[in-house]
C-alpha cells in the first residue's frame, strides 16, 4: 500500500519504526514526492528522483568546495587546442553494485544515450554538444564535440550525469544500479525508499549502515517530522522556521550562499505573456530586497535581477534592477492595459517559499494595478500537471554553472525551456560562448546573454537563496562549506 506522508506529524509506524534505529545504523530524510511517485531511479528521466540517485550513483566530475571541477569518477582531463576533444581518464578499481568493473565502454555508453530522443531527457540539453565518444582502453576515452566547448568539465559536474553499466538503461529506473555509495533495497517514492551501504563502494564503506528517504510532500510537515525526531536532516527550512532551531540543543544548522533559486515563471507564447512589454512590466514592479526580507529574511540570499547565474559563478553579470512602478504603469498602457492587467499564478506548498513569495508579488504588483491571483494546486503531481502546463507558474531550480543554466532553462529546443522563451538570437549567442577559447571574451558574451533574458525574458528572479540545512547534533559528515557535492559516504547519524 502506498503511503504519502503529508500529515503534520508523520507517525513512526508509517516510517517503519525509523525512531528506534541504532545509532549510525540508519540516516533519515525526506523529499517532497514532486512526481506524485512516479519519481524514477533513471539519472536523466525527467522525474528522477534526486535524492535517490545522489546515493546510488557517482559522476565522472564534481564540484570542489568553490564549485570547480574536482575528480569522481575521472582522474584528470585535458582539452585539444580547439576544445572540440576531451580526453579523461577513469579511476581504477571502481566497482558497480552489481560487481561488474566500471570501464570506459560503461561511460560512452552513459553519455551518448542522453542524447537518445526516444528518453528526451532535459540533460540533452546540457550534454547535446557531445557528438561521440570514443574508447581508447578500458580507462581512457575521448569526448567529441559537435563544436568547440571551453567549459566541457563543468557540464559534466551536472547532478543528473551519473555513470551506469553498459546496456542497462531498459532496467535502470527500477533497479539503480551504479557506483555510488549505496545500493537499492526497496524502491517506494511515496512512502519509505531503502538503500543499504554498498561495501565494495571506491571511497570506501560508507558510515551509515542504511538510508531512508521519505516521501512527505508538505513543507512544514518535513520540519514537524524533523522536530519530532522522525528525520535526521532537511535541507528547505526556510528563514522564518529556522527560528524552531535556534535554541534546541539537539540540533544543529547552516547556511550556505547557493545558487538555487525560486522564481515565478510567465509563459512568453501565452497571452498576456507574449508581449514583451506586458513581461518587463510584470518584472520591474518587483521590489526585490523587500521580497527578499519578506519570504526568506534579509539575509536570506543574493538578490538577481532575473539572472539564474549566482553570484559565486565566474560569468555573472552585473545587473541594475531596481522597482519601477512608473515604468511598469507604461509598459502596460503601451501594450493596451492603460486600466491594469489580471493575472493568475499557479503553486503549491512543496516549496515553503512560493506561497509567500506571491503573496508578496500580489502587494507590489498591485501598486501598478495588476491583480494577481494565487491559484494553489496540489503538492503531489505538481512538476507533472502544472508546472510547464499553466500560463504562470512558481518554479525551483538547483544550483548550475552558468552555461548548463542558460542552455537547459532558456535555449529555445531545450526541454526545460519554462518560459518557452524562443530567440534566435539568444542560441546563436550561446554557441559562440560555448566555442570562445578566450576567457574575458567569453565572459562578456555571458554577460549579454543574461542582460537579454533581464530585457526580454520570461522569469521573474528576485534572489538566489542561502540554503539553510538543519540536522539533528548527532549527524557526522556534512561539511558547512559543502552544497552539492555533500559526500554522502561520510554522513551518519552516530
Amino acid at each position: 500500500m502506498k503511503r504519502l506522508l503529508s500529515s503534520v506529524l508523520v507517525s513512526a509506524a508509517l516510517l517503519g519504526g525509523a525512531e528506534t534505529a541504532l545509532a549510525g545504523e540508519t540516516f533519515r530524510l525526506a523529499h517532497d514526492v514532486g512526481y506524485a511517485g512516479a519519481e524514477s531511479l533513471d539519472p536523466i528521466s525527467p522525474s528522477r528522483f534526486f535524492y535517490a540517485n545522489q546515493f546510488l550513483y557517482s559522476r565522472l566530475v564534481r564540484q570542489d568546495q568553490n564549485g570547480m571541477p574536482s575528480p569522481e569518477l575521472a582522474t584528470n582531463w585535458q582539452a585539444s587546442a580547439d576544445a572540440q576533444q576531451w580526453t579523461f581518464e577513469l579511476r581504477k578499481g571502481v566497482k558497480f553494485h552489481d560487481g561488474s568493473d566500471l570501464t570506459a565502454e560503461d561511460v560512452k555508453y552513459t553519455l551518448e544515450r542522453i542524447k537518445d530522443p526516444k528518453i528526451d531527457s532535459p540533460v540533452a540539453a546540457v550534454l547535446g554538444v557531445i557528438e561521440s565518444v570514443t574508447v581508447v582502453n578500458s580507462h581512457k576515452l575521448v569526448i567529441n564535440l559537435s563544436a568547440p566547448h571551453a567549459d566541457l568539465p563543468l557540464l559534466l559536474m551536472d547532478y543528473r550525469v551519473r555513470m551506469i553499466p553498459e546496456g542497462s538503461g531498459d532496467d535502470i529506473a527500477r533497479t539503480g544500479v551504479g557506483s555510488g555509495p549505496f545500493k537499492l533495497v526497496e524502491l517506494d517514492p511515496e512512502g519509505v525508499t531503502v538503500l543499504e551501504a554498498f561495501d565494495g563502494y571506491w571511497e570506501g564503506k560508507p558510515a551509515s549502515e542504511q538510508v531512508e528517504i521519505i516521501g512527505i510532500a508538505d513543507a512544514q510537515a518535513r520540519v514537524q517530522a524533523l522536530l519530532a525526531g522522525q528525520l535526521d536532516f532537511e535541507d528547505s527550512v526556510i528563514s522564518q522556521q529556522m527560528a524552531l532551531f535556534a535554541d534546541a540543543s539537539q540540533f544543529k544548522t547552516q547556511s550556505i550562499a547557493t545558487g538555487e533559486w525560486r522564481a515565478l515563471v510567465f509563459r512568453t507564447d501565452t497571452a498576456p505573456f507574449d508581449d514583451v512589454r506586458v513581461r518587463q512590466a510584470l518584472r520591474q514592479v518587483v521590489d526585490r530586497q523587500e521580497m527578499m526580507t519578506l519570504v526568506s529574511g534579509p539575509q536570506g540570499g543574493t538578490q538577481a535581477c532575473d539572472t539564474p547565474v549566482w553570484s559565486g559563478d565566474q560569468y555573472r553579470a552585473e545587473i541594475n534592477c531596481p522597482q519601477d512602478i512608473a515604468s511598469a504603469k507604461k509598459l502596460l498602457a503601451d501594450a493596451g492595459y492603460k486600466n491594469g492587467l489580471e493575472i493568475s499564478i499557479y503553486a503549491a506548498d512543496n516549496e515553503p517559499e512560493w506561497i509567500r513569495m506571491i503573496e508578496v508579488y500580489q502587494q507590489q504588483a498591485a501598486k501598478a494595478g495588476i491583480k494577481v491571483n494565487l491559484e494553489i494546486a496540489a503538492s503531489d503531481g505538481y512538476w507533472s500537471d502544472v508546472w510547464m502546463k499553466e500560463g504562470a507558474v512558481a518554479t525551483r531550480w538547483s544550483q548550475r554553472p552558468a552555461d548548463q543554466v542558460l542552455n537547459e532553462a532558456f535555449r529555445s529546443t531545450a526541454a526545460w525551456n519554462e518560459t518557452f522563451f524562443k530567440n534566435t538570437a539568444f542560441d546563436s549567442l550561446l554557441d559562440q560562448a560555448r566555442g570562445e577559447l578566450d576567457f574575458g571574451k567569453r565572459k562578456a558574451l555571458y554577460g549579454k546573454l543574461q542582460n537579454m533574458l533581464w530585457h526580454e525574458g520570461g522569469a521573474m528572479i528576485p534572489y538566489h537563496l542561502n540554503q539553510n540545512r538543519v540536522m539533528r547534533t548527532n549527524v557526522t559528515g556534512i561539511d558547512p562549506v559543502e552544497n552539492f557535492s555533500i559526500r554522502w559516504h561520510k554522513v551518519a547519524a552516530n
